[in-house]
């Protein structure tokens, strides 16, 4: 079986990475899906069942910030799935006619992630505005971004950031590096690095309703195959493999 990762990757998470996106003439026996950086490991899995399915199947992950990925497929990028971190990167996918009936397949929250041990000493949101502390956040261009703008709003702290990362891994990889000493992120993204950044929690919780959206691109070249894909992110074994990765349900 081989799952290949195309695009922002970072060797961090522990995955490997491959060719970018595929060609018009992919092969019969290939799957692109388009997801969300954070979904990285979880999809990794969920591709590797689908793959376990059907002998000869190659399953392609193209990960990267969702707003990067619906900028791609509008203009043009081959795919059949799509899977975003909000609705409004897939809003803008259904409205230009390339993906419908999006359906949400997992929910995240959001903490604060430090490095082990937490030798910051960070504890709450108003943490982030220390003047001793390193914080990087995700561009608000991505869903990870703005759901750290508005938690950080609604409990009226201010923060100078060090740094606006790509995608949340990015932010992430900061902490687990030891360039930052903290970063707002998914719950996930934490449990993804296997102990090498620890996560604050953030009571009450500002990530409520963060939704993770899923749908078949319309001009996918494998209609049966991306829908069971998707299919599979409802039943039983999708969902027992986004637990382990972190993610609740929809």
């Amino acid at each position: 079986m081989h799952v290949r990762f195309a695009l922002l990757l970072l060797a961090f998470v522990g995955t490997t990475s491959c060719a970018t996106g595929a060609s018009a003439a992919a092969p019969r026996n290939e799957l692109t899906v388009f997801a969300a950086a954070s979904l990285a490991e979880a999809f990794e899995d969920v591709a590797i069942e689908l793959e376990r399915r059907h002998d000869g199947l190659e399953v392609r992950l193209n990960l990267a910030g969702s707003q990067t990925l619906a900028a791609q497929l509008l203009d043009g990028a081959p795919a059949d799935v799509f899977a975003a971190a909000d609705d409004v990167e897939m809003g803008r996918v259904v409205a230009a006619g390339r993906a419908a009936g999006p359906r949400s397949f997992a929910s995240n929250h959001l903490v604060i992630a430090v490095e082990p041990g937490n030798p910051a000493a960070v504890t709450s949101l108003a943490d982030l505005a220390r003047d001793d502390l390193v914080v990087v956040l995700p561009t608000d261009a991505v869903p990870a971004g703005r759901y750290a703008a508005a938690a950080l709003e609604t409990a009226g702290v201010e923060v100078a950031p060090a740094s606006l990362e790509v995608d949340v891994r990015s932010a992430l990889g900061k902490v687990v590096l030891g360039e930052a000493d903290a970063a707002i992120v998914y719950a996930s993204d934490v449990a993804a690095v296997d102990g090498r950044a620890e996560a604050v929690p953030l009571p009450p919780d500002p990530g409520a309703g963060i939704g993770y959206p899923v749908a078949v691109v319309t001009d996918s070249r494998r209609p049966a195959l991306a829908a069971e894909f998707v299919d599979l992110l409802f039943a039983e074994t999708g969902r027992d493999l986004l637990r382990r990765h972190g993610f609740g349900a929809p």
